[in-house]
């Protein structure tokens, strides 16, 4: 076993994507050897460029369907699209990505014996019966929906993480992250707090699907950052999976409003169809991370929604289609 108390050499696949950028500047900031591979898809440069110029850090541009040769010491495999709008985009490669990516990432952590963390998702509940959500609830998913790509293929990683640990003693970590926003987030993405904020920021209508009462619970990235570093860090034998969100839940009408008062817009809110398989209700019961990381969420909504416009305001204030596709 290596001693995680010592610098180390990670690789975060995704690291130029929302999640990733932040969680290499983290890593960076405490001075362990960063290796950021993405292959650019949702990423950004613009995202690690601050890290660019850090001794510590390492770009390489690279898709994870591809095996990857390296000397690392611990992994964290982010790589996948992540939103609706991206990865239906292409769902076949979606589905590649999560399960080829997590068989090259599993590969390549049995070969160094690295400890890897995979970046799994709430979609592995789909659209709960269970309500909030905890670990041992198995999901209620759709194999041949729309979203099946996104959620069929983490609920297949998972199963070749803990395949991994139980034939080859691989260390895993398998974190289910919940909805989690804040700066960096793609403007087009059309996840709810982006696309509502860039709404309001034009003064555009605020588009509500459904009757606006299906429920979310958001997790600011700093937050959620946290918990994945001490999921990875844990010295116990915990694998988890284990969820990393925040438990306060919010209806998306509520979530509208607040942003039109954060940001003084006079947006009107305006109604469409639920688009297919959407869930209802989202919400992670957390005891299981409380209990085995001494984790919980800190940043209040009102506060995440604060500094998440600030960042969509200083884009608005450039050009938003300077911003990756």
């Amino acid at each position: 076993m290596k001693n995680y108390s010592l610098r180390k050499r990670v690789l975060v696949t995704g690291g130029a994507g929302f999640l990733g950028s932040h969680l290499c500047a983290r890593l960076v900031r405490a001075g362990h050897e960063v290796l950021c591979v993405d292959n650019f898809f949702t990423g950004a440069r613009a995202n690690i460029a601050p890290l660019l110029a850090q001794p510590n850090f390492e770009l390489l541009r690279h898709d994870v369907t591809f095996p990857l040769f390296v000397e690392v010491d611990e992994i964290y495999n982010l790589a996948c699209p992540a939103s609706p709008i991206h990865y239906q985009f292409d769902p076949v490669q979606t589905t590649k990505t999560s399960v080829i990516g997590a068989i090259n990432m599993l590969g390549l952590a049995r070969r160094t014996k690295a400890r890897i963390l995979q970046a799994s998702t709430s979609e592995v509940y789909g659209d709960p019966t269970v309500h909030p959500q905890t670990e041992s609830y198995w999901g209620n998913v759709n194999p041949i929906g729309v979203r099946s790509c996104y959620d069929e293929g983490k609920r297949c990683a998972e199963t070749l993480f803990f395949d991994y640990q139980r034939q080859h003693g691989t260390e895993i970590r398998v974190a289910r992250i919940f909805n989690t926003y804040g700066p960096r987030m793609h403007p087009r993405d059309g996840r709810v707090v982006s696309n509502f904020i860039v709404q309001a920021l034009q003064d555009q209508d605020i588009t509500l699907f459904g009757n606006g009462e299906q429920t979310r619970s958001f997790c600011y990235v700093d937050d959620l950052i946290d918990g994945m570093v001490r999921l990875m860090e844990n010295s116990s034998a915990f694998s988890g999976p284990v969820n990393l969100g925040n438990p306060v839940e919010w209806t998306i009408r509520d979530l509208a409003q607040r942003v039109i008062e954060q940001t003084g817009s006079r947006s009107s809110i305006v109604w469409r169809d639920l688009p297919s398989d959407d869930p209802k209700q989202r919400q992670p019961d957390i005891a299981l991370a409380r209990a085995m990381l001494g984790w919980e969420p800190r940043v209040g909504l009102d506060e995440g929604l604060r500094n998440t416009i600030a960042y969509f305001r200083e884009l608005a204030a450039g050009d938003w289609c300077s911003t990756p596709h």
